[in-house]
């Protein structure tokens, strides 16, 4: 029987992540979406490309949380951008009330599904998926890291001219701009990048991951990245179930881990079959663990606000 992929929010990162999987054969895909009809025309675009790409695997679109019964993966991406004037505030109430009206009827209808969110903020949506489903923390994680990685290994290999496949990276903490590149744990075909790239250089680099998806933004004008997040989504649905026990950069609940207690922040995690396997421990130097604890702490601050708006 093929695994059950489920991604709820049929907008350009949802759609994406639905045809990236489908494409990649990991399993037939249902697309959900309020707006009456979308999904059904996205998804039925998507199949009618399957003989030439060459893919078994289904899309089906749906308005109906019935039809996601018997998910092994839920993907939650549906959610509001953050519009000129909204207030930190108004996007947290926005997508709290979002993800809730999602997750739950879909956790219910597939109990033993692992989640992976995308929604934003990230790290604390997470945590709002987690208390609505009451899945295990194994079972709910978010897309970030992987994401930031790619980011941090293009523009290495932009600065170098060298293919990006010979680029390592390595990015914790939440997911904006108090995220922490770690270039101790950076390489250029196993060299250290602080060996290749200039300091000056190297710390422009790391501020602009910092602020990738802020970049993207205001190029496009009208919308966000979304072929890279939905890729990054693709690696860890592939990870899971093809049982790869991959270690990838994903937000994860910490309880005790690096230090921190009870917040959603992205460290490297094993993922297999059955979600989260193992939180993976770097050794990290006194500057690398005040950052990361400083941004965890951004991260704790917004999931504190919760309760207002669950």
């Amino acid at each position: 029987m093929r695994n059950k992929i489920t991604v709820i929010g049929a907008g350009h990162v949802g759609e994406t992540v639905a045809y990236n999987c489908a494409a990649m054969e990991l399993g037939d895909v249902v697309l959900i979406d309020i707006i009456e009809d979308m999904p059904q025309g996205k998804a039925l675009d998507m199949f009618e490309a399957s003989p030439v790409f060459g893919f078994d695997s289904t899309i089906t679109g749906t308005n109906d949380f019935a039809d996601t019964a018997g998910s092994d993966i839920i993907v939650q991406t549906a959610g509001l951008p953050r519009k000129p004037g909204m207030s930190r505030d108004d996007l947290l109430a926005a997508n709290v009330k979002i993800v809730k009206d999602c997750i739950g009827p879909a956790a219910k209808a597939s109990p033993d599904a692992i989640i992976i969110v995308v929604t934003n903020p990230l790290d604390t949506m997470c945590e709002v998926a987690r208390q609505v489903s009451g899945f295990p923390r194994e079972r709910v994680v978010g897309m970030a890291g992987i994401l930031d990685v790619s980011r941090m290994r293009s523009f290495i290999a932009m600065e170098l001219g060298v293919s990006v496949q010979t680029t390592q990276a390595m990015v914790l903490g939440g997911h904006g701009d108090s995220m922490v590149p770690l270039p101790s744990y950076s390489t250029v075909g196993g060299v250290p990048i602080n060996k290749r790239i200039p300091a000056d250089r190297l710390e422009a680099i790391i501020d602009r991951t910092r602020k990738g998806g802020g970049e993207i933004v205001k190029l496009l004008k009208t919308g966000s990245a979304y072929y890279a997040p939905a890729l990054g989504v693709a690696e860890m649905v592939d990870a899971i179930v093809k049982d790869k026990h991959k270690v990838l950069p994903c937000a994860a609940y910490l309880q005790g881990e690096y230090g921190l207690q009870d917040t959603y922040v992205g460290v490297p995690i094993q993922l297999g079959r059955k979600g989260m396997e193992k939180i993976v421990e770097l050794e990290l130097t006194a500057d690398e663990q005040a950052a990361l604890e400083k941004s965890a702490n951004a991260v704790k601050e917004l999931i504190d606000e919760l309760p207002k708006y669950m």
